[in-house]
């Protein structure tokens, strides 16, 4: 007598869900440390034409600035500049009067220009426990901000950074 043959049942498969793409581990942004040049003077009409002109004679490049003017309440304007060298624009500055010159070292942080980004920086300093003294951010080309900041200890924030 043949044996009956066992009809095969087809097995069900199962297709395992793709997990979740996971995001990339690339940085979304670079550290760096330079240097800040803040200059004082006595205010005067056009005084920020002659900070930007005196640079600029020099050949020196302006990466970030602030100004600021207390002329109704001293009378003095401080001007705070990246600049591409330091030294040019200290000779710079002194010819055409500053008062006082000092220099303070930073981290310059650029990331995409995206909502979030600076609180993201601002969460793994201030996670670190290193204060942020003062910042100033703006976009550079609409695709990417830079971010000045100023902490407690620019090198430990630097390398926090750099870890994440």
């Amino acid at each position: 007598m043949a044996k009956a043959m066992k009809k095969a049942t087809p097995r069900k498969t199962t297709v395992k869900k793709s997990a979740k793409p996971r995001k990339s581990s690339a940085k979304s942004f670079t550290a760096k440390s330079a240097i800040e040049i803040t200059a004082s003077f006595t205010d005067t009409m056009g005084l920020t034409a002659k900070v930007a002109a005196a640079v600029a004679a020099a050949n020196v490049n302006i990466l970030a600035a602030t100004g600021t003017s207390a002329s109704s309440l001293r009378r003095n304007a401080t001007f705070t500049l990246i600049v591409d060298d330091f030294t040019k624009a200290e000779r710079a500055l002194e010819k055409i009067g500053a008062e006082d010159i000092h220099e303070s070292s930073i981290i310059m942080v650029e990331t995409p220009n995206k909502v979030g980004a600076l609180e993201k920086i601002a969460r793994l300093i201030a996670d670190a426990g290193i204060n942020i003294y003062y910042f100033y951010a703006t976009t550079s080309s609409g695709k990417t901000a830079t971010s000045v900041i100023k902490t407690a200890a620019d090198k430990k924030a630097i390398a926090v950074l750099r870890a994440a």
